[in-house]
């Protein structure tokens, strides 16, 4: 069976205009990713920057030249020998971090942005390290970071890059020299824990000190009041003792006051006559002269005259 030559190469050019659509389709529809941009050329020039989203391009005539990437990105660049101020060799460890902000300058304006931001960071180090000696290397890596990244991002900024930090991940110094500076700092340690520990024994002396003077202060304090509670107690004592002595006289004299009162008393409701009176003040005599409320008694001067009454009284009888 003969096949018609007409009709293959219609069936071709149809097959090849089939897949010069399908290439110019796939050619002219672009899908950004949000995170990052897309630089297109017509016929060799820049022509735009396309951000997330889906484009339509012109096929064969424009091209996506470089795609990049705006997320903030890490580099961490080889250790690199450095010299200070006092001739010490020190390998230091960097990393950057940066943000692409203008992808047709970073396209366009520097041929590799990576190179150029590592020897550009190199070159700024041995600027800054070289005037700085080994000690200053080591207390100062915040203001060598701050140094830096003014440096760094003020040179990228042109190539629409903005370095947002830098750190020095280490500064080793020559083995000989970290023998060294690990002997100072050790010695510096033992003198700081020798200090410490003499301030410490001296504040424990003082305490020990100013707690026994205390304890002295209120154990004489505490005799003190002792004492004196002592001595109010006993002169309170003799106060309540003549008190009661002086009680006790009162009432043993009222008593026998009372007791002279009732019996003259007596007499007088009897009606007793002279001599019996002086027969009673005679018999009275003693009890007075043995009352603890005198221990002096006068004899009255009409005793004679009692006595007469009293003898003429039993004559009389």
């Amino acid at each position: 069976m003969n096949e018609d030559p007409v009709g293959s190469i219609v069936m071709i050019v149809g097959a090849v205009l089939a897949i010069f659509v399908m290439v110019a389709i796939a050619r002219a529809v672009r899908i950004v990713p949000q995170s990052e941009a897309y630089v297109v050329e017509r016929l060799g020039r820049f022509r735009s920057v396309l951000h997330g989203g889906i484009h339509l391009l012109v096929p064969f005539v424009d091209r996506v030249a470089a795609r990049i990437d705006l997320r903030e990105q890490v580099v961490n660049f080889p250790s690199q020998s450095v010299i200070t101020a006092d001739q010490a060799m020190v390998e230091i460890d960097s990393v950057i971090y940066f943000q692409i902000t203008d992808p047709r300058s970073a396209t366009y304006e520097v041929a590799n942005f990576l190179q150029a931001i590592e020897q550009l960071t190199a070159t700024t180090l041995r600027n800054l390290i070289g005037s700085l000696d080994l000690e200053e290397t080591q207390t100062s890596r915040e203001s060598i970071n701050k140094q830096l990244r003014g440096v760094l991002d003020e040179a990228t900024g042109p190539w629409g890059i903005r370095v947002t930090r830098v750190e020095l991940k280490s500064i080793e110094p020559p083995p000989n020299v970290l023998s060294a500076m690990v002997q100072q700092i050790t010695a510096e340690r033992t003198k700081r824990a020798t200090i410490l520990t003499a301030e410490a024994e001296r504040e424990a002396q003082i305490k020990k000190a100013e707690g026994a003077k205390q304890a002295a202060v209120l154990a004489a304090s505490a005799q003190q009041e002792a004492q004196v509670l002592q001595a109010r107690g006993e002169k309170e004592a003799l106060i309540l003792q003549a008190e009661g002595a002086r009680q006790a006289q009162i009432l043993r004299a009222e008593g026998e006051a009372e007791a002279i009162s009732v019996v003259f008393n007596a007499i007088n409701q009897g009606h007793a006559t002279p001599e019996l009176l002086s027969y009673k003040y005679l018999e009275m005599l003693p009890r007075i002269a043995n009352g603890q409320a005198s221990k002096l008694w006068v004899l009255p001067s009409d005793l004679t005259g009692a006595l007469d009454a009293i003898s003429k009284g039993f004559g009389r009888s």
